[in-house]
């Protein structure tokens, strides 16, 4: 059979997102971010085109680390301003009945509890089209707005998140019989005390008693997606993760991480199939390759080599302070901070990187292993062979102009993909975890850890 290929629309609920400087274009409505239209009318555009899901990225701190302030990512748009990317998904899930809905949401800095009422609630609203991307939060400003001086040490987040989960899992898992619910008017009774539990949660770093304040929804966990290059970020992934996001620099790279994800997962007992992989796709369509490579030298143009300096210095590390010879290895290490994930960094530039190397490469585009600039046939043909080289499931689109960008990919690369049966024709499923699992698949399959506190099980542990 044909492997059809998973495509989500990469957000943020921002004006800059990842294509810096391309706010100023004339075709660009992203400045209407604030506008609950702009959210709707992309939602019905989604859907139009079949997509997975829109995936919205978030953060919950500036860039500040870029000539040492704020002020380069103020002016520039860089991912400030920007909103809570949960609030558009009610207002997205109304006006469609298919589009799933990815939204960012860190275990760092916030307890655990009212996100799971707030993730519970947006699956009743979607009936089951909610997904979380689990992140522990990456930038230093982001500590300093909750109260610490500086990021807790990388493994120590993921020690956190990891328990973050298993409160999670108890609520939403293990709190509520699925019968519970029996809304009995005769008797007065709409949920069954008995068939309801506190959860008495007791860790290393938090004490919740329960019980889950809303009943189960159709999904009960969402959909969970992580990104993790490091050790431990593979090792959280392998264990909870249903969607990763697979780093590289290569598409060797890719195959070779995809390959270990899923053996890593299959050694947690979940099975080499329990994950579905995405990287993120850099496409440029139009009509035909003249008109799309015309498009892509714009863009360039357009682009603001501030922004993205700005953008990569919001770990903490000010690549433009240093000269131009001075290799990455170096300035990571010389930098090493607790909070830090040093070897991702590492990871990100090939061996031996310069400064010169890595300012060339933020600021163009085209550098992507998973870049295109051409006709709908020269995307297809690429996207096929990405797909090919790497066994990656699926990718996320991303913006340079909205809503041109996934209105070309629409018109010009889907039906180029469903011809060659790549791309659904039409929607099958109900749920986002059908949607990645097929049918049947709408809660988590036995071999997750989230699992083993149904019914109650294993609350105490």
């Amino acid at each position: 059979m044909t492997k059809q290929i998973h495509f989500n629309l990469f957000e943020m609920n921002t004006v800059g997102h990842i294509s810096h400087g391309l706010w100023v274009h004339p075709d660009n409505t992203r400045h209407r971010f604030n506008d609950l239209d702009f959210w709707t009318d992309e939602a019905k555009l989604l859907e139009a085109g079949l997509f997975d899901a829109v995936f919205l990225a978030d953060v919950i701190g500036a860039y500040d680390g870029y000539r040492g302030g704020p002020e380069t990512a103020v002016r520039e748009a860089v991912q400030i301003p920007s909103n809570d990317p949960l609030l558009v998904v009610p207002a997205m899930a109304a006006v469609t009945k298919h589009l799933g809905f990815a939204t960012t949401f860190s275990t760092t800095y916030e307890p655990p509890f009212p996100f799971a009422r707030r993730a519970s609630t947006l699956d009743h609203l979607t009936k089951g089209r909610f997904g979380w991307n689990i992140v522990t939060s990456y930038l230093p400003n982001a500590a300093r707005n909750f109260g610490l001086d500086d990021q807790i040490a990388h493994d120590d987040r993921y020690a956190i998140a990891d328990e973050y989960l298993d409160v999670l899992y108890k609520l939403w898992e293990g709190s509520w019989d699925d019968d519970a619910v029996i809304q009995d008017r005769e008797n007065r009774v709409y949920t069954d005390p008995a068939k309801v539990r506190y959860i008495h949660h007791a860790g290393d770093h938090y004490k919740v008693a329960g019980p889950h304040l809303t009943e189960p929804s159709i999904q009960r966990t969402p959909v969970l997606f992580q990104a993790g290059a490091s050790a431990a970020g593979k090792a959280f992934a392998a264990k909870h993760a249903e969607g990763i996001f697979v780093g590289g620099t290569t598409r060797e790279d890719y195959r070779a991480n995809v390959a270990d994800v899923r053996r890593l997962a299959d050694e947690n007992g979940r099975g080499a199939d329990a994950l579905r992989t995405f990287a993120s796709a850099v496409i440029v369509v139009d009509k035909d390759r003249e008109t799309a490579l015309e498009k892509a030298e714009d863009y360039k143009r357009r682009s603001s080599a501030e922004g993205y300096l700005a953008h990569a210095g919001g770990g903490g590390i000010d690549l433009a302070a240093y000269p131009a010879n001075a290799l990455i290895t170096d300035i990571i290490a010389a930098e090493n901070k607790p909070g830090r994930d040093n070897s991702a960094g590492n990871r990100r530039y090939a061996p031996g990187a310069t400064v010169a190397d890595a300012l060339e490469a933020l600021t163009n585009f085209d550098r992507s292993a998973f870049y295109v600039a051409g006709s709908p046939t020269d995307v297809a043909d690429a996207i096929e062979s990405w797909v090919d080289e790497t066994d990656l499931d699926g990718f996320n689109l991303r913006q340079f102009i909205t809503p041109a960008s996934a209105e070309n990919f629409i018109e010009h690369v889907v039906p180029e993909l469903q011809k060659r049966g790549l791309y659904r024709t039409a929607y099958e499923e109900s749920t986002l975890r059908e949607r990645l699992f097929g049918e049947g698949n709408t809660r988590l399959p036995e071999s997750h850890p989230g699992a083993r506190y149904r019914g109650g099980a294993h609350l105490s542990d």
